[in-house]
């Protein structure tokens, strides 16, 4: 997705994203039961869900790079937190629709037939995605690449070469808010259940309200970045994220609900405080020519490292030692790599390209 949306362009591979991603997912609620066709049918979820992974892996970088390089110079923070309120609102929507299922059917019903509606209910996403993405204009910025006939032959070559050490940051640095929103999204809900023996609709209705709560403070995060520099705001939210794992659990361990809601609004702070800035920082750390291949790489080795094995980890040491402490010097330990590696890079690494000046006129700019 990188190669070809430094080459092609970031509408095209949006769009792309888009389709394999909502394809994927209505395809999911369609999928024949084992009793029917055997072993192919966990072969062909499988699959699917690897279709899903390969849209996720283009995805966050076309977006926010659509956000990013469209805004005034002043404003790449808040249009770039825009993409990043997809995780917020997705674990919202999904925990809203998962309620309403559940509440409208029986268990025997939801598990026989109903989880599909939630499934193929995303061809409505489909529909709008699309829509909406065939109407927008490529990215300024690259639009400017094109027309200079400047464009990379073999960007993902060229980036892993000139930009080794943007690459290193950029995934360090990214580590913590993947990390924090998967252990919230994923594993607090099975710890609140299986460990506290909290009841599922509680847990859940409780991930709703804080993810209200996720977005506004995101959208502030956005907008201090602007105000009070990327690195600084990102910095402040991997010191809240070390400085909370601790007292997180203290709170969610009383099991009362209240505690638990204060203790996740806390640790989605420090994910919001880092994730607002983090699409400004992350893509003006590479050229234009070349943002897409390393955004995307930089995200992705950090979701995967961040995203995908910390709830593994969380789970294997709550296990081991059988106390949240483990799980805490793990959170703590991950939101500590972030932090190091931003404070380690300078002005140089961190702006590949200066922005241009915004030489619209003031009622224009503003507006």
């Amino acid at each position: 997705m990188g190669h070809f949306g430094d080459r092609v362009g970031r509408k095209s591979m949006l769009v792309v994203s888009l389709l394999m991603m909502g394809v994927a997912t209505t395809l999911i609620g369609l999928v024949p039961t084992y009793e029917t066709i055997g072993i192919w049918a966990p072969i062909l979820l499988i699959v699917l869900r690897l279709v899903q992974g390969a849209g996720v892996g283009g995805e966050w970088a076309g977006a926010v790079l659509m956000a990013v390089e469209n805004a005034p110079p002043k404003r790449r923070s808040l249009y770039g937190c825009f993409p990043q309120l997809g995780l917020p609102s997705g674990i919202l929507l999904s925990q809203l629709a998962f309620l309403l299922l559940t509440g409208l059917m029986s268990a025997e019903a939801f598990a026989a037939w109903g989880w599909r509606i939630a499934f193929l209910s995303s061809a409505l996403l489909i529909i709008v995605g699309l829509f909406i993405r065939l109407a927008i204009e490529e990215s300024a910025d690259f639009e400017k690449v094109r027309d200079s006939g400047d464009v990379a032959r073999m960007p993902l070559v060229e980036v892993l070469r000139r930009s080794p050490r943007q690459i290193l940051v950029g995934s360090l640095a990214s580590i913590a808010a993947p990390a924090i929103g998967y252990l919230v999204s994923v594993y607090m809900v099975t710890y609140g259940t299986a460990t506290l023996g909290l009841p599922t609709s509680t847990m859940l209705w409780t991930l709703v309200g804080v993810s209200v709560a996720w977005i506004l403070m995101m959208l502030a995060s956005g907008l201090a970045g602007d105000r009070f520099g990327r690195k600084t705001t990102f910095a402040v939210g991997a010191g809240v994220g070390v400085v909370w794992a601790f007292p997180m659990f203290w709170l969610v361990d009383t099991g009362s609900v209240p505690l638990v809601v204060i203790a996740l609004i806390g640790i989605t702070a420090a994910n919001s405080i880092m994730a607002g800035p983090q699409p400004a920082l992350i893509t003006e750390m590479f050229p234009i020519r070349l943002r897409y291949s390393g955004a995307s790489l930089s995200y992705t080795i950090a979701a995967i490292l961040g995203g995908g094995i910390t709830p593994l980890l969380a789970t294997a040491l709550f296990a081991e030692f059988g106390t949240s402490a483990a799980v805490s010097v793990l959170l703590a330990g991950v939101c500590l790599v972030s932090l190091v590696a931003i404070l380690s890079a300078n002005r140089r690494l961190l702006r590949a390209e200066e922005p241009e000046p915004d030489r619209r006129l003031p009622d224009e700019a503003s507006a």
